[in-house]
């Protein structure tokens, strides 16, 4: 069991004591303390050692279910003995530009929080360090868990979507290079920053409604007096929504343009093409004629014949590529 725990510990007064071996009876313990709650880190359980948790803290069976088979979006639930909030924490790779979400559950009731990771996206051990060194903070019970959880994520969102528009103005800049915006990797850049903003979206955007509803009155488990922090946290989200709006309206303006080079290059070519071929038809269509092998063509018989077929055509394919030249298509 102590495999998947990843901390365990009992807060009195803002202070930190380690979780006993055994978990029996230590939720009763802190409950009559009055001033202690427990707080659990688990990484992917699985149900046997998750099952054992839930049985101890009386976990909701439709929130354990959740919180094993992940693949949720952010959500609050409300059940009768506790809070079930999910959270999609993000991480952006510098290496390759990709963005990595991950899945953090949040159970909350009277004196004890669970928290259940899902993926690589940690936030949980910087918050709990720093809740570790500000005692009076860990003193409002579990409500400060979740605010701290909640409020890091949300930064990491702010992070995260500082970093997309960095990249967006970095490929605006190659779209509109004339060496490399018509090429064929622009395109699949386009689409893969596409992919990732997509991503994020679907982290950030439903996170809206939950801390919305904390930062409201009448949700249990939940301090009253923390209601205006957790709207600090919705206005955060507020301009996390505003920038991948931002980002999402100025990416579809640039594969326009994209699309729009693409069409241009590709008429010029066309144009080329023509221009060209009308060069070539002609001489071609002369040597046919010439070639056709017909007895009474005049011409054949005199000694000007092959030097005038030969100067009328170079002489139109000149006149051709002169007049091709001041329209541009060449």
């Amino acid at each position: 069991m102590r495999d998947v725990i990843v901390d365990c510990a009992v807060y009195r007064d803002g202070r930190r004591t380690d979780c006993p071996a055994d978990l029996s009876g230590v939720l009763r313990e802190a409950r009559g303390a009055g001033d202690a709650f427990v707080w659990i880190g688990l990484h992917e359980p699985a149900e046997e050692e998750f099952g054992r948790v839930a049985e101890e803290f009386g976990l909701h069976p439709l929130a354990v279910e959740d919180a094993l088979k992940a693949h949720q979006r952010p959500k609050l639930e409300v059940y009768e003995d506790s809070l079930f909030l999910v959270l999609k924490p993000v991480r952006y790779e510098e290496r390759d530009g990709t963005v990595t979400t991950g899945e953090l559950m949040v159970f909350v009731g009277e004196a004890f929080v669970v928290t259940v990771r899902h993926g690589t996206a940690d936030p949980l051990g910087t918050v709990r360090d720093r809740l570790e060194q500000t005692p009076e903070v860990l003193r409002q019970g579990p409500t400060a868990v979740v605010y701290a959880v909640t409020d890091t994520v949300v930064d990491r969102y702010l992070e995260v979507a500082e970093d997309l528009r960095t990249d967006m103005e970095a490929l605006e800049t190659e779209v509109f290079s004339p060496d490399r915006g018509t090429s064929g990797r622009t395109a699949r850049r386009i689409y893969a920053f596409k992919r990732r903003l997509l991503e994020f979206r679907r982290a950030a955007g439903p996170l809206v409604e939950p801390v919305n509803r904390l930062a409201g009155a009448g949700v249990p488990f939940v301090h009253a007096g923390s209601q205006p922090f957790f709207r600090d946290v919705g206005d955060h989200l507020a301009r996390v929504e505003e920038q991948t709006d931002a980002l999402d309206r100025l990416l579809s303006d640039v594969l326009a343009a994209h699309l729009a080079q693409m069409g241009v290059r590709q008429n010029d070519d066309m144009r080329k093409i023509s221009a060209w071929a009308a060069m070539v038809a002609v001489p071609t269509m002369v040597a046919g004629v010439y070639g056709m092998n017909f007895s009474h063509m005049p011409e054949l018989r005199q000694s000007w014949g092959y030097p005038v077929a030969v100067a009328v055509m170079v002489g139109t394919v000149f006149a051709l590529y002169r007049f091709f030249r001041r329209r541009g298509w060449l």
